[in-house]
């Protein structure tokens, strides 16, 4: 059984992440979101902005027959994972690694072909006894191998060569086995033999697609079964993450054998409500010089935070513009490019690197890089068919069964407020240098 020690060491090293720009370099994770929102807020439509998350109709007798496992033998899954696994990564660092690496993918759905791609690493000392925890990228459609495992919490950053890996320190899998998952299909390496299937993502079908790549992954890894399972993730995993874990909870009702082990989640600057989220955007960048009052002011007249919100409040907000600054910390350098191509920092923060989106994309695009993880390339598009406003009544119905939640922020421009929680607190909110004693406590 792994205590609340070992958990906690996961919320501290959550101190440690910084946020960076995606591999498909021409678009960040804020990026993403914000295009996502504004879109929402131009074209709304009844699917998009229902007010509560709906699991999706899995139901048992379906699950049990889009499960996978059912096709395979025991044998055969452990030569599926035995061909998951990944010998050594292009520009490993020196002498190797101290930690077993997976990487392949689940199908989710045998008619349409659509598969998951995921990335395992496990941890470098007492694997066995670790937890496992899943992480998410937001976006909606960013890869959390080129954001999560390659530029935050990852056991590698890409060095400004483009071809040489070196060792994260804060890495996560210090205190846990951590898969990163490229989610829906479309994102990164994750793919569907049915092109219309890129024109239907959604928060329901990416949850069910999720709890389906588990319930199937765990079947190639059963060590895991009983393993105590987080789900964690930032930003628009604000929905990501609860929508899961509430498909989780629903399907262990209906099927005790494929039951997965859910202990909490952890959700990192995350979008849990659009119109508090962007309330609490607004007030940001007021706070922080990044707008005028005169701007500030004409946004409070025009803009109640609703869906009352109309022509008025959208030309307001068109009138903010922070500049060139680092949306996931103000005060950090930024990654300039030069007119012949180049890119450089415009200057030196200890432990991060602007330009990390670069090496990166770089690296993931070399098909040295992608064959050793065992990936195949694909294209998408954005075409998000539901997203529920808030998530506030999924988090708080995660809450009333028990499931513990941890929300944590930091300095990103977006996802920053407090306001898009409107949950009451059972702890005193700390800052971080405070947290190695609550951690303690």
């Amino acid at each position: 059984m792994v205590g609340n020690n070992t958990v906690a060491s996961l919320f501290y090293y959550s101190l440690l992440i910084i946020c960076a720009a995606a591999w498909h370099a021409d678009a960040s994770q804020a990026d993403r979101l914000r295009e996502f929102i504004r879109s929402r807020r131009n074209s709304p439509s009844e699917a998009a902005d229902k007010g509560t998350f709906e699991v999706a109709n899995i139901g048992h007798s379906v699950a049990s027959s889009l499960l996978s496992t059912s096709s395979y033998s025991d044998s055969e899954q452990s030569a599926l994972k035995a061909a998951d696994k990944i010998t050594a990564l292009p520009g490993q660092p020196d002498g190797g690694v101290d930690f077993d690496q997976y990487a392949g993918y689940v199908t989710v759905d045998e008619k349409n072909g659509r598969a998951l791609f995921y990335y395992l690493v496990e941890a470098p000392q007492d694997a066995s006894a670790k937890p496992l925890l899943l992480w998410l990228n937001g976006g909606p459609g960013c890869s959390s191998l080129g954001y999560g495992a390659m530029q935050e919490l990852g056991p590698f950053r890409v060095n400004s060569d483009n071809k040489t890996l070196s060792r994260n320190k804060a890495a996560w899998n210090n205190v846990a086995n951590v898969i990163f998952l490229e989610s829906p299909a479309g994102v990164g390496f994750s793919y569907s033999n049915t092109s219309s299937d890129y024109g239907l993502s959604g928060d329901r079908r990416t949850a069910a697609d999720a709890y389906l790549f588990l319930a199937n992954w765990l079947e190639r890894f059963p060590e895991y079964k009983s393993r105590p399972f987080y789900i964690s993730g930032e930003s628009y995993a604000g929905h990501y993450v609860p929508e899961l874990a509430a498909t989780i909870l629903t399907q262990n009702s209906y099927n005790s054998r494929t039951a997965i082990n859910l202990r909490g989640i952890l959700v990192g600057n995350p979008l849990l409500d659009s119109y508090m989220n962007l309330k609490g955007a607004v007030a940001y960048y007021w706070s922080h010089g990044l707008m005028s009052d005169e701007v500030f002011d004409n946004i409070t007249r025009h803009c109640k935070y609703d869906s009352s919100d109309g022509v008025a409040c959208s030309g307001a907000l068109e009138a903010v513009d922070p500049g060139q600054i680092d949306p996931y910390n103000v005060y950090a350098p930024i990654c300039v490019d030069a007119a012949n191509g180049a890119y450089y920092p415009t200057g030196y923060l200890p432990g991060y690197d602007p330009c990390s989106d670069y090496y990166t994309y770089s690296y993931l695009n070399d098909p040295a890089v992608q064959n050793a993880f065992h990936a195949r390339t694909t294209s998408w598009n954005l075409n998000w068919t539901d997203a529920p406003i808030s998530m506030v009544p999924t988090v708080a119905g995660l809450i009333e069964k028990k499931l513990p939640v941890w929300i944590f922020r930091s300095e990103d421009m977006f996802n920053n407020t407090r306001e898009d929680s409107r949950l009451p607190l059972s702890e005193e909110l700390v800052i971080w240098f405070r947290l190695p004693r609550l951690i303690e406590h």
